[in-house]
């Protein structure tokens, strides 16, 4: 396939609107790449102008060394799968898949076997023949899907290609999306809001916020080592729990403190807080992360303000001061609304920020 690199990419809308802001990226043969973040964050503006559809205002999109910012869409060598799908409704699924190929002045044959190849490994090759007003909405973007791999590009780039799907279709399609490239071995770049998406497709993912860059990682490096208090919000269901704290020597030990918590520092925690030089910190924990527990062992407790059963797992609401605070907890046993909860932190999960920054402290 192809290598990808953006180079000081911006876009600006206007004086005033500046969409993406300088954005240096390098996508890397046969990577499955996810462009993640919130409605307005640019993400979708990054990938329309790799695709030729919105013009850079600076900075270059390099193709397998090419430089293609200036060059039209058609010239890209590149294929785009939307979110509304976009097949055309007049046209049956085989003329759909074979569209672009006839374009190519493919023969007939060579057309046919392109089509049935990829009509199999998309999954619709029992409805070639229909067209896309008989198909669900899972079918029609496999058959978008297919119209892309059909003309070979070096790039994929698939827009939000699940939102219109309900949720269960969605996490199976999900799956069998992420089989595609891996069968194809396709270069893909895949835009999404949804954290759930990025970590179960993505190779690595790049989280943005107001047209920039937040952190470049794998699933579990963005997880675990979020570069910053944005990111560690926005990834994972629920989302970390943010603890205002002061750090406090007593008797030449340490301790993060506040009107309900003492948490106790040692080895290299310790040392990397101390050498930080802050007394300020806010402290992440993310749900998951915390131990029931019994009072002698707990650095926090509260009553239970809500419980919500999950099947596998319970998520326990506690209020601390005015925040509230998730935990996830087993099934059993059960805890219920007002009960009492004495809480711990499994060890070395704790993540360490600054307030001013808001960057992780490393």
């Amino acid at each position: 396939m192809a290598t990808l690199q953006l180079k000081n990419l911006t876009k600006r809308f206007g004086k005033d609107i500046l969409a993406v802001n300088n954005v240096n990226l390098e996508v890397k043969d046969s990577e499955y790449l996810v462009l993640l973040g919130p409605s307005g964050c640019g993400k979708t503006t990054t990938m329309r102008m790799v695709a030729g559809l919105e013009e850079a205002t600076a900075g270059q999109v390099i193709l397998d060394g090419k430089d293609i910012t200036d060059l039209p869409p058609r010239k890209r060598d590149v294929s785009m799968v939307f979110q509304n799908y976009a097949v055309w409704p007049h046209m049956t699924v085989y003329d759909n898949i074979a569209f672009a190929l006839k374009l190519k002045g493919l023969s007939k044959s060579e057309i046919d076997e392109i089509v049935k190849d990829v009509a199999g490994l998309t999954k619709i090759g029992d409805y070639l023949m229909r067209y896309p007003a008989q198909l669900s909405g899972g079918q029609q973007q496999r058959v978008a899907v297919a119209r892309a791999i059909a003309v070979k590009p070096k790039l994929f780039l698939m827009d939000e290609p699940l939102s219109n799907l309900d949720a269960k279709l969605r996490v199976s399609t999900r799956t069998e999306l992420k089989a595609i490239h891996n069968k194809t071995g396709a270069t893909t770049v895949f835009v999404t809001h949804d954290q759930a998406e990025a970590m179960s497709m993505a190779d690595r993912i790049v989280i943005m916020k107001d047209g920039e860059i937040m952190q470049i990682g794998t699933p579990e490096q963005v997880y675990s080592e979020s570069a910053n208090l944005f990111v560690a919000d926005f990834i994972g269901t629920p989302p970390t729990n943010f603890i205002d704290v002061e750090m406090v020597s007593e008797n030449d030990s340490h301790y993060l403190v506040n009107s309900y918590l003492r948490f106790a520092l040692s080895g290299a925690e310790e040392q990397r807080l101390v050498s930080y030089g802050k007394e300020k910190l806010v402290v992440g924990i993310r749900p998951e992360n915390f131990l029931l527990t019994d009072e002698s062992q707990a650095i926090l407790s509260a009553n239970c303000l809500v419980s919500e059963p999950q099947g596998s797992h319970q998520i326990v609401a506690v209020e601390l001061g005015n925040k509230i605070v998730k935990v996830v907890s087993p099934p059993k046993p059960k805890i219920s609304t007002g009960d009492k909860v004495y809480l711990n932190v499994k060890p070395n999960t704790t993540g360490f920020f600054d307030p001013d920054t808001t960057l992780r402290i490393e």
